[in-house]
């Protein structure tokens, strides 16, 4: 690119973006002006249909003067019939009516009246007729009781004479009057309804400018759009120049993806990494629990050798199943430490699932209860059962970091026939399946497009162990199997893995020897809250061992009961991570139904944990001998005896 081209871009840039700016204002100036038009236009027209509308209320409300002015002088004269008919023939029911229609008469004054309450010359007259009326009304009375007293004669005469009286002359010419100013009225409003309605016809003409004015604004706009093309022409001769610039981020971007598939393959390794961590953390735990159950039997074999034999093979029987477990962890350790691919064996998937129940547990963590159903009917596959163990070690990992390190996980395998094509594609017959099923966060549809692909992963950066579900499919389609994913958004996961059915005889699973008891006796009533049977049963035995009462607890959620039930409890014992609840956890709940309870925590995780990290109270790590238990209950009932004197001696103080 030349020199010329790089300083005429710029220069170019600057011009379209001040045409650009150009454009907008225009654009917001004709529409500012159009808005104000709007406004002005609904306003007035607005206000001249409220005027026209004010007109045609007032036409109407004189009409309706003129009708009932009408209408009075009708009533009147029926009044007056009525009374006269009454005279001639003495039919009380023409008195009624007369007396009746000269009521509403009345009324009718007292309606004109209110209805022409803001026209002061109407209201003068109204009061004229209204003093009339009572004039004529007292009048038509007198007929009215001579008539009814049978004055016939006087009645007749005085009805002839009442024809004639000034009242019924000031009747009919106050009736007269009203009527004709409200005729004068009437013409007065209907002007100004005419003039209403030219207003109108004005603002038409006032909308018909507007029209204009949106005609003008549509040209300009054009005009505007033909300047856009204009400048979209110019841009167009400039794109040979930004070629060569798009061939030089190309080449950037090249170098920037090279660079980030390095940082992924640090990255994947990192996690590797992690991985084994996490998995050497559960691997120590075990470890240290096997060696509690070990240390533990020696120890209470060896006080009891010479006083009851019997308990003392016991004690010996459970250091040897100890040990016998921690045997066969390592071998299995060693196993999963080979990198080369071991030849394939007939593998039942039931009894490899329940043989690595142990070691998911240990690298899961106690927070995931993890539950194998085995319904499998004794179906095997032939495979490579160390790289299964691999892959299925892998999903359930994946799982945990999907349910954020607590949740349910659950291993099924079963036997079923497919159809060709029924999953991926697959050929027809018998495959045994390995379904592992989390509650986590599920995925959404994108991401389940996507999940097999290598590098894809949805983890933050730390989190994995890098081994990703691409691994899982590549070996799965190996075997000439086949993968499923079921998932949905809050509904968790659920990978399915297919492998063809071999017809021979699975490897048998190698049976763990039981655990079990020990006794000796008590001062202090202690509960024992601990997830791993064995180790419960050797810290029990431990205890009675140094004359303790125990109430043995395996479940930290069932222990707030445990306590409410046994109120004589002194001490809690608890481990550090359990299912379902942690240890502090536990001992929080219980402090606040009991804050005289003495606690003490047992743990066998390696790490730099101390005191201060489980609330002040006391920590004793596994594997521990008898003697350790000893002065660690002494201790922690040492210390909340101190405390809770402590607190007695501040109270007394304060009073």
């Amino acid at each position: 690119m030349s020199g010329t081209e790089a300083y005429a871009t710029p220069d170019f840039g600057v011009e379209q973006s001040s045409a650009a700016a150009w454009r907008t204002v225009t654009l917001a100036v004709i529409a500012l002006l159009g808005v104000s038009v709007l406004v002005g236009l609904i306003l007035t027209l607005s206000n001249a249909n409220r005027q026209r509308d004010e007109a045609r209320q007032r036409q109407s409300d004189s009409y309706e003067v003129m009708i009932l002015t009408r209408t009075l002088a009708g009533t009147i004269a029926d009044a007056e019939a009525a009374l006269g008919r009454y005279v001639i023939s003495g039919d009380r029911n023409w008195g009624a009516k007369y007396s009746e229609r000269w009521q509403v008469a009345g009324s009718q004054i007292e309606k004109l009246r209110r209805d022409t309450i803001d026209n002061p010359d109407q209201t003068q007259t109204i009061a004229q007729l209204d003093t009339a009326y009572q004039a004529r009304g007292a009048e038509l009375d007198l007929i009215a009781l001579s008539t009814r007293y049978k004055k016939n004669n006087q009645a007749l005469g005085l009805f002839y004479r009442a024809g004639t009286a000034p009242s019924l002359a000031q009747i009919t010419a106050s009736l007269d009057q009203i009527s004709a100013r409200e005729h004068a009225l009437l013409d007065r409003r209907t002007t100004g309804a005419m003039q209403a309605v030219a207003r109108s016809n004005d603002v038409a003409k006032v909308l018909a400018m507007f029209g204009v004015l949106i005609v003008i604004g549509a040209i300009v706009l054009g005009w505007l759009m033909v300047q856009a093309l204009r400048f979209e022409a110019m841009a167009q001769s400039e794109t040979a120049a930004e070629r060569a610039r798009a061939e030089e981020l190309e080449i950037a971007v090249a170098d920037a993806t090279a660079e980030l598939r390095a940082q992924e393959a640090r990255l994947r390794q990192v996690q590797k990494m992690e991985a084994i961590g996490q998995l050497t953390g559960g691997i120590a735990h075990d470890f240290n629990n096997m060696l509690a159950v070990v240390l533990g039997g020696l120890e209470l074999a060896r006080r009891q050798i010479a006083c009851d034999s019997e308990a003392a093979v016991r004690h010996i029987d459970s250091a040897t199943e100890g040990a016998h477990r921690a045997a066969a962890l390592t071998k299995r350790l060693l196993a999963f430490s080979r990198e080369e691919a071991l030849r394939t064996e007939a593998v039942e998937p039931g009894a490899l699932v329940a043989g690595m129940s142990d070691l998911l547990d240990r690298t899961l963590g106690d927070a995931i209860r993890v539950e194998v159903i085995d319904a499998g009917s004794g179906w095997h596959t032939r495979i490579d059962r160390h790289q299964l163990e691999n892959v299925i070690l892998n999903l359930a990992v994946n799982a945990r970091d999907a349910m954020d390190g607590r949740g349910q996980l659950t291993i099924t395998t079963a036997g079923t026939a497919l159809c060709a094509g029924a999953v991926g594609a697959c050929a027809a017959g018998e495959y045994v399946s390995i379904a592992v099923s989390d509650s986590g966060s599920g995925m959404t549809p994108a991401v389940m497009e996507r999940v097999f692909e290598p590098f894809f992963t949805t983890k933050p950066i730390g989190k994995g162990t890098g081994l990703g579900l691409s691994q899982v499919f590549a070996f799965v389609r190996q075997a000439e199997g086949e993968v499923a994913l079921r998932s949905a958004p809050g509904e968790g996961t659920t990978v399915t893995l297919y492998l063809p059915r071999h017809a021979a005889e699975p490897v048998p699973a190698v049976a763990a020897p039981a655990a079990q008891d020990a006794t000796p006796a008590a001062t202090l009533d202690i509960l024992v809250v601990e997830d791993d049977p064995r180790v419960l049963a050797a810290t029990i035995g431990a205890l009675e061992e140094l004359g303790h009462r125990t109430i043995a607890c395996d479940d930290p959620l069932v222990a707030p009961d445990v306590l409410a039930g046994n109120p004589a409890l002194s001490l809690v014992i608890s481990d550090v991570l359990m299912p379902g609840r942690t240890g502090p956890e536990m001992v929080a709940g219980l402090l606040r139904q009991r804050p005289d309870l003495a606690v003490l925590f047992v743990t066998g995780f390696a790490g730099e944990a101390n005191e201060a990290e489980f609330g002040g109270h006391g920590m004793l790590r596994k594997p521990f001998t008898i003697a350790a238990l000893e002065a660690a209950i002494h201790a922690a009932a040492t210390a909340t005896r101190a405390g809770a004197e402590a607190n007695a001696e501040q109270d007394i103080a304060a009073e």
